[in-house]
């Protein structure tokens, strides 16, 4: 699914018009975005948690010529899916 249909989807659900969906998908979009910046995890309900996790420093291999390289430690973030949602599938 691509945005254009999330957003068409959102408004048929929501009752709004495209303008409206588009901003609305927007704005959680970026209010999750700057959550996690701010290192605090999003909850929502019935769908999952957005939050940020670390990953450890490691040893990887460069597959093209054998080298061993060292990656740093790092942050991603994640999405862990409620029970609820879980239990649709």
């Amino acid at each position: 699914m691509k945005k254009m249909d999330l957003v068409d989807r959102i408004a048929e659900k929501a009752g709004l018009n495209k303008k409206q969906a588009e901003a609305a998908l927007g704005a959680f979009s970026d209010v999750v975005t700057e959550a996690l910046l701010e290192g605090d995890k999003v909850q929502v309900p019935g769908f999952g948690i957005f939050e940020v996790r670390d990953v450890a420093a490691r040893t990887a291999r460069n597959p093209a010529t054998g080298e061993t390289i060292d990656v740093p430690a790092t942050k991603k973030p994640a999405f862990k899916p409620s029970k609820t949602l879980k239990d649709k599938f």
